[in-house]
């Protein structure tokens, strides 16, 4: 039999008329769930993909994209941001002191991660002067004991640009009435926000005032520096430059536990809406073995006129992989689409109806993020063609056992 004719046959069972009603609906029913899991499971790794895009953005607003520290500190930082600056991957280095504490005010108490940063080299390695809401980081001046902190902890700590706030560390000080934690006074002199859990956890004060509350000296904990490209940081090669004496880390080191989290979150929200795919599969070899019920008189001509059972099972193999890569297709097409303007329809349907999906004092989000990768693209493409195939084995591979005898037994 000639090659072309199982698939000219094969398609053109597609579009005749079955005498079983049903028939007709599984198989349009098998096209639709192939192109809704197709296109429901492009959309939510593209929403995915957007909310890590955009914590990773909002994060390097404020965390430097890569810190050298020693061990047991740095007394002359200027050398150690000399030798990083001449590095072609670096844009500019500055000073750090890293310390942890407890702001109090209006007796209310919040943890905090203090950072001790020099107000003038800290712009150019951080953007969070771009992001104040009041004040700047040049208000932060040695021995001022002034503070940066985030909106969400301002609003905590009910203060605002020039209230005084009291910062504890977890240091030990001596007095006559007992041991106390060592504690500062600092006045608020700057808000920020990144729309960001930072903005409840991070603030900044001058690294000499960071110096004299932790008992460093002249010590300094490292340099940290930023970079032209923030994703392909090659910690290696920086800590050749100072001869393997220092630990070079990378922002993406001090996070890889949420970007884990989200990577894991990502490949399991994955695999259970691919079972949307699996579930179209299984339409897919529904409806083959109700054809192929349907058309064993067709069958046993077929075979009576010579064709081979591969020749048969070629004809079922066409239609049903037929009927899963238009599906495949237009769920590609459909998803593509939608997740490239899921976010301004979101917000016109919140607009229409008067609700929040997201509230962003919560979600720190205005508009739901969408980012569509090809490979992802690629990937559920290929996942949904190769079941859409693998559906059809079985069913085509009945069809080409049928016995022509048997078919035409009860038809004469």
């Amino acid at each position: 039999m000639n090659s072309s004719v199982p698939l000219y046959i094969g398609l053109r069972y597609i579009r005749g008329k079955h005498q079983n009603g049903f028939l007709s609906f599984v198989s349009l029913l098998s096209f639709l769930a192939m192109s809704m899991g197709v296109a429901a499971l492009i959309v939510v790794l593209s929403v995915m993909n957007g909310f890590d895009r955009e914590i990773k953005q909002r994060l390097l607003n404020v965390v430097p994209h890569v810190s050298v520290t020693a061990s047991g500190g740095i007394d002359d930082w200027q050398p150690y941001a000399s030798t990083l600056e001449q590095q072609p991957s670096v844009v500019k280095a500055a000073p750090f002191v890293a310390g942890y504490g407890m702001l109090s005010a209006n007796n209310r108490n919040s943890g905090v991660a203090i950072q001790g940063v020099s107000p003038g080299l800290e712009q150019q390695v951080t953007r969070v002067n771009d992001f104040m809401l009041a004040g700047s980081l040049q208000g932060l001046e040695s021995t001022s004991f002034g503070i940066v902190i985030g909106a969400l902890l301002a609003r905590n700590l009910d203060v605002f640009v020039g209230d005084t706030v009291t910062l504890a560390v977890p240091s030990l000080v001596a007095t006559p009435a007992g041991v106390f934690p060592r504690h500062k006074r600092f006045q608020v002199v700057g808000i920020y926000r990144v729309d960001a859990q930072l903005d409840n956890g991070l603030a900044f004060i001058h690294y000499r005032d960071a110096q004299k509350l932790l008992r460093l000296g002249d010590r300094v904990h490292g340099v940290r520096a930023a970079t032209h490209e923030p994703f392909q940081i090659d910690a290696e090669q920086l800590a050749k430059a100072f001869d393997g004496n220092v630990e070079v880390t990378r922002w993406s080191d001090t996070m890889s536990e949420l970007f884990q989290a989200i990577k894991m979150e990502k490949a399991v929200v994955g695999t259970l809406l691919a079972a949307i795919i699996a579930v179209a599969a299984f339409n897919i070899i529904a409806s083959l073995v109700l054809l192929v019920g349907e058309k064993r008189s067709d069958i046993a001509v077929l075979r009576s006129m010579g064709a081979s059972s591969g020749a048969v099972a070629k004809i079922f193999m066409v239609q049903g992989a037929a009927i899963g890569l238009a599906g495949v297709v237009v769920g590609l097409a459909a998803g593509c689409l939608l997740a490239d303007s899921i976010g301004d329809l979101l917000s016109w349907l919140e607009r229409q109806f008067g609700f929040q999906v997201f509230d962003p004092s919560v979600y720190f989000i205005h508009q739901l993020p969408s980012q569509l990768i090809w490979q992802d693209v690629a990937a559920v493409g290929l996942l949904a063609a190769v079941l859409s195939v693998l559906a059809t084995l079985y069913p085509s591979f009945r069809a080409g056992k049928i016995s022509p005898a048997e078919a035409l037994r009860y038809d004469i």
